[in-house]
């Protein structure tokens, strides 16, 4: 009998976030799952991860309504799959027993069945009451519950001699057998970066399979070339199952495709669990739903072939290439391995490697997320150097693994001290409150640890401080009285979505009340006829065409210029409308629903449209040191504050961070609001003029003038990776190892009589300073 695989298909959960940032549409969803019902998959991950957050964030809709939709079509045909970061569940922060109970108890009744959890520190205690919570509730409304739990991948930084690795098979093995004996019914090997080359798996899948007596599933990615190989390598050396992608959503950042696993089966005797039939009916609607993401698709400008075309004309040397790689994975010969699954990932037309990605050490969806999050906040030029600079903020953070929510955490730490450097100042000077969390200690156990020095320098104590479960506050569900009297969260769901994401699940909810409102009340069904009165003020027009799914304002509001006035629908895509002009909303010239044309008269304002307010002409004014969306203000206009208070907190790239005085003074004047969507090195505090003195860290001060326009000397650019030696990504001169590294220093002029030492101490650290 033939030897059988079976397959977790990673397609509407995985594929997505590491291929389009996690931004499918239910509709697109709804398209393909009556054709998985014919496929067959063994499991199927479509929840989890980072859904629940990007569906409310992203596309308005119910994370619960997408896992029913999935339920309701796949029930007692394949399992469903969520993946759960522990204590830290489908957020970014550790949460209490009580949360993960409420959201598994809710998961397993509408019909989730295998829930992988994995804890970024590979930290055990992190991940022991999922486990007991999810066997507990096997059975729940009839429906199977399954506890996978994931050992994170990892690899020690470049350099680090053999006999002081921390991450070995043995490392690997141990973590796996503790987790069986938590009470694991499966267990996945999850390389989130697509770290794991061919020869690592080749001594690695055979000890997990003596050590375990659970089915051993292997997870990994493309997007540094060893995917394919290493999926190749760990079937032939025993797994049970492995994850795969369905062609248009395969390869590149996710995982690889199983139309190529399936030739490489055929060749090996080994059945694969799925009907390729219908796979092949799946890929037809996929290549719809992936021009639906455009917008989000790293190569969109270079798909791969298409599968059954390629796969009609592939000549005979490219078949000689599976058999040749099949033979090279069974002798351990790495680089012929390697060089075999190349050759067919480039005749299909696969994405080359990413060295980029492969020498920072870094997951796929990280990368996606990251190019994502810093189109948004329009600071592309910085992605090279913050990836640079990933090695060193993980080591700083005590060498963890890259995967969500540390991979998130370290990301946006990376892109803080980039700019940094940028910017002149000293390494982090800016900190997001998680990074400063995981290095006080409340995430968990990282695998080295850190040094008290580090860990007060970013925390102000060199104490470790493990989360305190009793520190937990839940949100609150306040009473929305301009919708009628009704809570923010209607129900445990929503309670529980609230919990999970506060910030987010704030937003969401209340568009979704406020649109319940609308619907229902005679004053909102009547505004949806329009307006009719004469249009005789200044009007903000549609810059392109699209159908309005939703307006933000409404007569008599006030509306300053980068304010979202109107939700729309262009190219299957969601897009907020931003006002150009500022005033008084007289009157709105469409409803929701309504088609728009591009240059449509959109609304009218009262009178002439203001202008962004501007600072008084003579005051220090504070920037954004990068963009992002304002939560809170801790100060006001007549407060005075000290260098280094808090004077507000924003969102970047899915972390709060707090944003300190540079400086001792008063302030003036806020110059943005709460909610505002700020932009890097935009003016945001005025400091009454004359008060404050000048910032002794270099940091950027602009100065308005008596026109009110900022004066600003322009600075020459430079290699800021002139300051990193090569194993830290950077263009410094490389040292024999990282343990013999010596103190070097370097002086770099920026403009006429300014210059930035920098110096690179032994230990990593570097240190910049203003001349």
């Amino acid at each position: 009998m033939a030897r059988k695989l079976q397959i977790r298909d990673l397609t509407m959960r995985d594929g997505q976030q590491s291929l389009f940032a996690t931004r499918m549409k239910q509709e697109n969803v709804d398209k393909l799952l009556p054709l998985y019902k014919e496929a067959k998959f063994y499991i199927m991950e479509v929840w989890g991860g980072a859904v629940p957050d990007s569906v409310m964030r992203y596309l308005g809709e119910s994370p619960w309504d997408r896992l029913r939709s999935c339920s309701k079509e796949m029930k007692g045909i394949s399992l469903l799959s969520a993946l759960s970061r522990g204590r830290n569940l489908f957020g970014y922060v550790p949460y209490p027993d009580t949360v993960l109970e409420g959201f598994y108890k809710k998961a397993i009744e509408n019909g989730l069945n295998v829930m992988r959890i994995f804890d970024a520190l590979n930290d055990l205690d992190n991940i022991k009451s999922s486990i007991k919570m999810i066997n507990e509730f096997d059975g729940l409304n009839g429906n199977v519950a399954i506890a996978d739990t994931a050992v994170c991948y990892t690899i020690d930084p470049k350099g680090t001699p053999e006999e002081e690795k921390i991450f070995t098979d043995d490392y690997f093995v141990n973590k796996a057998v503790e987790m069986e004996k938590l009470g694991a019914k499966m267990v996945t090997l999850k390389d989130m970066a697509g770290l794991v080359n061919p020869s690592r798996i080749f001594t690695l899948m055979p000890k997990l399979k003596k050590a375990l007596s659970v089915p051993v599933d292997f997870h990994t990615h493309c997007t540094p070339g060893y995917g394919l190989a290493s999926v190749l390598t760990a079937i032939i050396q025993g797994v049970d199952i492995v994850d795969t992608n369905i062609w248009w959503f395969g390869g590149g950042s996710a995982a690889p495709a199983i139309e190529l696993i399936d030739i490489f089966c055929k060749k090996l005797g080994i059945e694969l669990e799925v009907n390729m039939e219908a796979v092949a009916k799946i890929r037809h609607e996929l290549k719809n739903a992936r021009k639906a993401l455009a917008d989000f698709d790293l190569n969109k400008d270079k798909w791969q072939r298409d599968f059954d075309e390629a796969f009609a004309e592939m000549p005979a040397e490219i078949d000689a290439e599976f058999d040749r790689a099949i033979e090279a994975a069974k002798a351990n010969k790495e680089e012929e391995l390697l060089d075999a699954c190349h050759k067919i990932e480039a005749y299909f037309g696969f994405p080359k490697p990413n060295e980029i990605v492969k020498n920072a050490e870094v997951p796929g969806g990280m990368y996606s997320n990251m190019v994502a999050n810093l189109r948004a906040l329009k600071a592309e030029d910085v992605l090279e150097e913050a990836m640079a600079l990933i090695p060193k903020v993980r080591r700083d953070a005590g060498l963890v693994p890259l995967v969500t929510p540390t991979s998130q955490i370290v990301g946006s730490q990376a892109v803080s001290l980039a700019m940094d450097r940028r910017a002149g100042k000293p390494d982090y000077s800016n900190k997001s409150n998680q990074f400063i969390s995981l290095v006080k200690g409340e995430y968990g156990n990282t695998p080295v640890a850190v040094d008290p020095k580090f860990r007060e320098q970013i925390t102000g104590s060199p104490e470790e401080k493990p989360y305190d479960v009793s520190s937990y506050r839940s949100p609150e569900n306040p009473v929305l009285d301009q919708f009628g009297g009704v809570k923010l969260a209607a129900n445990e769901e929503e309670e529980l979505l609230l919990a999970l994401l506060p910030a987010v699940a704030k937003t969401y909810l209340t568009n979704k009340r406020k649109a319940e409102h609308a619907s229902s009340t005679p004053q909102a069904q009547a505004a949806k006829k329009g307006a009719s009165g004469e249009v005789t003020g200044p009007v903000f027009s549609a810059p392109m065409g699209g159908t309005i799914m939703s307006i933000k304002v409404k007569p008599g509001d006030t509306v300053k210029p980068g304010d979202t006035v109107i939700v729309y629908e262009a190219m299957k895509m969601e897009n907020d409308l931003a006002c150009d002009m500022g005033g008084v909303v007289k009157q709105v010239l469409v409803s929701e629903g309504d088609v728009m044309a591009t240059n449509q008269p959109l609304i009218e304002f009262a009178g002439e449209g203001g202008a962004a307010e501007a600072p008084a002409a003579g005051g220090a004014v504070m920037v954004a040191p990068m963009g992002g969306t304002v939560l809170s203000f801790k100060v006001k206009a007549g407060d005075s504050v000290k260098a280094g208070d808090t004077l507000l907190i924003y969102e970047a790239m899915k972390m709060e961070n707090n944003l300190v005085a540079d400086r001792d003074g008063v302030v003036a004047k806020l110059l943005i609001g709460e909610g505002d969507v700020m932009a890097t090195n935009q003016p945001i505090i005025q400091f009454a003029g004359g008060a404050a003195a000048a910032p002794k860290s270099g940091k950027v001060i602009k100065t308005v003038g008596a026109d009110g326009n900022y004066k600003v000397d322009p600075v020459a650019g430079y290699d800021i990776n002139k300051a990193l030696h090569p194993v830290e990504g950077g263009t410094g001169k490389a040292p024999a190892a990282l343990r013999t590294r010596t103190k070097e220093t370097a002086t770099i002029e920026v403009a006429p009589g300014k210059s930035i030492e920098i110096t690179v101490l032994p230990d990593g650290t570097v240190d910049v300073n203003m001349k």
